[in-house]
């Protein structure tokens, strides 16, 4: 699914995302739980990153890889969210 530049990116988006991308279900990708010991390599973050990105937020590759939890990227998500509308 591509999310189009009016579409804002959620929580529940890229939770989705992410399990497809390691061939698990949604509800089995904990906040806490770390990403790379899930399957994610780097090459798997970009692809995230570059569908994530179509929704307009900017997000960068170094930013993400300071965190390995989807509520660490999260967290980066939602600050980028709070700069686009400040």
């Amino acid at each position: 699914m591509t999310i189009s530049p009016a579409s804002p990116l959620t929580l529940e988006q890229m939770r989705a995302d992410i399990a497809r991308m390691v061939h698990e279900q949604p509800e089995d990708i904990a906040l806490d739980d770390n990403l790379m010991d899930l399957g994610l390599d780097s090459m798997r973050v970009l692809n995230l990153l570059v569908r994530w990105n179509e929704s307009g937020i900017g997000l960068d590759f170094s930013e993400i890889a300071e965190h390995t939890t989807l509520q660490g990227w999260w967290s980066v998500v939602e600050q980028r969210l709070a700069q686009m509308q400040a």
